[in-house]
């Protein structure tokens, strides 16, 4: 049999990491049985669907490497077959009109709620054989007795009595069908196998397979994975460092770093921390899904960000840093210069933002430094001064300019002037950077050049 998946988000709100994560798994899950992934657009709620929110989640889909197979289906564009199901269960008896408006349904609930028994419609049209009219919606026939069993991929054998389930509308008054007989029409036309779904969803379940049955059809094998919690282990929020996908591509994270992180919250494949693409693929057959929930941690998943940027060649990482160093107001800088400044400054930044931002008093002038002030006191006092104006005459006549033959100059100097390194390099790195921070000295002064150099010390030299 071949594998069929699907992801289904609501254009509700941009694509989070908890969706992100599922459609992961979804398309992991297709790729390795050389099966089928596909997209689904849930957008029937077109109070709060927009169409804003359903270009992110595709350009995040897109964004992530998790391409779908054949077009996008949208669930607003498919009312036909929806009323098609609708209409067969009718046909066959599994289902009934029903005249009861909300307020007497919810007086039934409150009656059964006050006997202490479960809130439920108690079946009062069920056997009217009241037709369509205004105002009726459409009940589907619970079986009376019985238990509804699956094995779930993840959490294993589940099973729910029927009298814990009410006679479910499958199409309310308005002819909008529900979320559940939706579903199960859009699974079944679209020839899904496994659905792979946050365990939000397992209370649906039961409900779908009655359906399912009800219409004589086969159910997909289900999945619910547990949700994504905080570090503190409770309800992830953005108070825990939490953000949509579209929020992580703006702030310079990898696609593949993500991908890699949000596979591990949940899953693994021995003690391996990094996978590529086509590792994740071998290995990820659905099994070895964790049945309790992953915690969060926006610490780590910086990490990983930084270890697979180091781990890139430097000229695909000048490509991916460009876009965020145009960002900072510089444009048109040569690759070659970004892959050196990448070189230089990889191992002091975790995401693409933060290695832009750090080439930037490289970049520019002199006089638009965001001089430290600390530092500046500290560091360019008159003897500090002094030790930057011996080494510009240095500087300006030393051939080559080149990053070996400074480092040689600089410490020669340091022994010569019998000084501590301590005393020369912090009033150099001020000089040259505006605070005490950057990589190597003889790199950056590499990088400036020489006339550039000289402009920096004669600067500060002159303050």
């Amino acid at each position: 049999m071949s594998i069929v998946t699907r992801f289904a988000p609501s254009p509700t709100g941009h694509l989070h990491i908890g969706g992100a994560r599922t459609a992961i798994f979804c398309w992991l899950l297709a790729r390795h049985f050389n099966g089928r992934f596909y997209l689904r657009i849930e957008d029937t709620d077109t109070a709060r669907s927009r169409q804003e929110y359903t270009d992110s989640i595709l350009a995040s889909m897109r964004w992530l490497g998790l391409e779908p197979d054949a077009e996008p289906v949208y669930q607003s564009q498919r009312a036909d077959s929806y009323n098609s199901y609708v209409d067969r269960l009718l046909a066959t008896g599994h289902a009934y009109w029903c005249a009861c408006m909300p307020e007497e349904v919810d007086a039934m609930r409150e009656q059964a709620r006050q006997r202490g028994e479960k809130p439920r419609y108690n079946g009062k049209c069920r056997e009217r054989g009241l037709g369509r009219a205004a105002g009726h919606c459409v009940r589907l026939k619970t079986p009376l007795s019985g238990k509804v069993v699956f094995d779930d991929m993840i959490k294993g054998a589940i099973a729910v009595d029927v009298t814990e389930l009410d006679d479910m509308v499958v199409c309310r008054a308005d002819g909008m069908p529900t979320y559940n007989l939706a579903v199960v029409a859009d699974d079944h036309d679209m020839g899904i196998t496994h659905v792979i779904r946050g365990d939000d969803h397992v209370t649906n379940t039961p409900r779908q397979i009655l359906i399912y049955e009800a219409l004589g059809l086969k159910a997909p094998r289900f999945g619910h994975v547990p949700m994504i919690l905080g570090p503190d282990r409770q309800k992830l929020s953005k108070r825990h460092g939490a953000r949509a996908v579209i929020e992580y591509e703006q702030d310079g994270l990898l696609p593949q770093a993500l991908v890699n992180y949000l596979s591990r919250l949940g899953w693994s494949h021995g003690d391996q921390e990094f996978f590529s693409r086509e590792e994740l693929v071998r290995y990820f057959d659905g099994s070895k899904l964790n049945p309790a929930a992953a915690a969060f941690d926006p610490v780590k998943l910086e990490w990983c960000n930084a270890q697979t940027m180091r781990a890139l060649p430097v000229e695909e990482l000048a490509a991916l840093v460009a876009p965020f160093v145009e960002q900072c107001g510089f444009k048109g800088i040569p690759g070659d210069r970004l892959a050196r400044l990448c070189l230089m400054f990889r191992e002091r930044a975790n995401t693409l933002k933060a290695l832009a931002r750090s080439f930037t008093p490289l970049l520019v002038s002199v006089d638009a430094l965001a001089w430290s002030e600390k530092d500046v006191a500290k560091h360019l006092t008159d003897a500090g001064k002094c030790h930057l104006r011996a080494l510009s005459k240095i500087f300006a006549v030393c051939e080559p300019f080149a990053a070996k033959e400074l480092d040689a100059i600089l410490n020669a100097f340091v022994f010569d002037s019998n000084l501590s390194f301590k005393e020369v390099a912090p009033p150099l790195r001020t000089a040259l950077m505006g605070f005490m921070g950057g990589t190597h000295l003889h790199e950056i002064m590499d990088f400036l050049g020489r006339e550039e150099v000289l402009v920096r010390l004669d600067y500060v030299c002159r303050r």
